[in-house]
């Protein structure tokens, strides 16, 4: 009947059908519904695919497929935003599955890094672990360690990971650096050696690029075109780096970002030397980097106590600074620019505050309380906020009241924070790597579970609603029906039924 239309009637004229089609394209969601109520003809108009398709990808749902992908792009676009509403009511209220990552016992864990889901871990045995949470029934391979020298005993603990969609990266306190590939299998393609302890590590988001400081040296490696990995840029700095990134999203050679006391450089192959900012007496305490800007904090002490605190925001195309933000006694210990949406970033404060700042603006439209040792992990999004505490507490926000919706505590410092739509991953990381618990002798190096640290992984989608996959504070039996459930209903065996 469709293809029968010629002519459409428009009040006192007939238009054709691709004429109205283009009149019907400036309307949204609820216009065309009044207009499908009109008549017979104006409802197939009103329900055409090439208007729904153009209404889903307008606001962000299923980029990726085509138009022949769905039958019918109305009910395509009514079920994402259902499952959209359904997983913030979930985030709200803590609705969903929980599981520990948890891998080596008696091994105490020394970081962790995720990206979409998988999660890498390395541990003081010197072994480095992943888990894709994305799956059920995922198995956690160990990525296997460069061969050391014969004779060498122990291996080293691992200083830090790093993971991106394609690549996985691992620093050990020897100073040697090991490279896999997550299509490649558990050997790892790349290998390279520093004289001393490493300090700080980055991997590019999306690239292939990774970054080492290492004493006064900064050094740069990536594969080209062939795989065949060398070194783009080796860098020399004054003073020992606290903080590195790499630049997402560059073209040609890869450009890092370094913090190093009070002074921040802007690595590039052509410019080694340049300086992004340099402000004697004030040293960096945190840094985060998006494709087109840097930022980071600042702390005053000395003779510009009358100067508070601020966080900076450079432009790394001009190099010139657009915005400064904050104004906080305390130190800000950590910024998260590259996960937040734009013009906006989060920033959490040894002041025990979490603060959403607009860059535009220059001032912050956020402040909450929370964490009584101050903040060490934030992330953010259009309406929530996520923060780790050195305390163990794991707060999540409701942005626009400024309120906590719900908290959960471990005992360790909460050193890794990720989130997407539907799953949350956050990691307890202990300051001390060789406890007094642990045994002294060789036959039994356990460590008592207390202090080995530990990764929580969160799952709040809609399928995830059965029994076995409820919060265990929402689990109960046959004889348990009725208790305080922290704001969350109870799910008892035959609810499924």
């Amino acid at each position: 009947f469709q293809n029968e239309i010629n002519e459409v009637p428009f009040f006192d004229v007939q238009l054709p059908y691709e004429l109205a089609l283009k009149i019907f394209q400036y309307l949204g969601k609820a216009e065309l519904g009044r207009c499908a109520q009109v008549s017979r003809t104006w409802k197939i108009l009103a329900e055409d695919e090439v208007l729904w398709y153009r209404l889903c990808q307008e606001e962000g749902y299923l980029l990726d497929m085509s138009i022949s992908d769905h039958s019918c792009w109305k009910l395509a676009l009514k079920n994402c935003r259902a499952r959209e509403h359904m997983l913030k009511t979930n985030w709200k209220n803590r609705v969903g599955a929980v599981s520990q990552l948890r891998y080596e016992p008696g091994r105490v864990l020394c970081d962790v890094h995720s990206c979409d889901g998988v999660v890498m871990a390395g541990y003081t045995s010197g072994e480095v672990r992943l888990w894709d949470t994305r799956a059920w029934d995922y198995a956690a391979p160990v990525l296997a360690a460069a061969a050391g020298p014969a004779g060498a005993g122990a291996p080293p603990h691992v200083s830090f990971v790093r993971i991106n969609s394609s690549l996985a990266v691992a620093a050990y306190e020897d100073g040697t650096v090991s490279v896999w590939n997550l299509l490649l299998g558990r050997e790892p393609i790349h290998h390279f050696q520093h004289n001393q302890r490493i300090q700080a590590l980055a991997l590019a988001p999306g690239g292939t690029a990774v970054a080492t400081a290492s004493g006064f040296e900064v050094k740069v490696e990536s594969p080209d075109d062939k795989g065949f990995w060398q070194t783009p840029g080796t860098f020399e700095i004054q003073k020992l780096v606290n903080f590195l990134n790499l630049v997402p999203d560059v073209t040609g050679s890869p450009v890092a970002v370094a913090a190093a006391e009070d002074i921040v450089y802007l690595l590039k192959a052509e410019d080694p030397g340049k300086v992004l900012h340099s402000v004697y007496g004030q040293p960096v305490t945190c840094l985060d980097v998006s494709a087109r800007e840097a930022a980071f904090g600042i702390k005053t002490f000395g003779w510009l106590l009358n100067e508070p605190n601020q966080i900076l925001l450079y432009n790394l195309e001009t190099n010139q600074c657009v915005s400064k933000v904050g104004s906080s006694l305390g130190d800000f210990s950590c910024v998260n620019l590259h996960n937040s949406p734009p013009h906006m970033l989060v920033a959490g404060n040894k002041d025990r505050r979490v603060r959403v700042f607009d860059v535009r603006r220059g001032e912050a439209v956020c402040s909450v309380y929370g964490h009584q040792l101050g903040v060490s992990a934030v992330q953010m999004d259009e309406w929530k906020m996520v923060s780790g505490g050195h305390e163990g507490l794991v707060c999540v926000w409701d942005q626009r009241m400024g309120t906590k919706l719900w908290e959960m505590h471990a005992r360790h410092p909460v050193r890794h924070v990720w989130f997407n739509s539907h799953s949350l991953i956050t990691a307890n990381i202990p300051e001390e790597k060789n406890p007094r618990g642990s045994s002294i002798t060789e036959d039994d190096p356990s460590v008592h579970r207390k202090y080995r640290g530990v990764i929580y992984s969160y799952e709040f989608s809609v399928d995830q609603q059965a029994v076995e996959s409820v919060l265990p504070i929402c689990r109960s039996s046959y004889d348990e029906v009725t208790g305080y459930n922290y704001n969350i209903g109870l799910a008892v065996p035959y609810d499924s039924l």
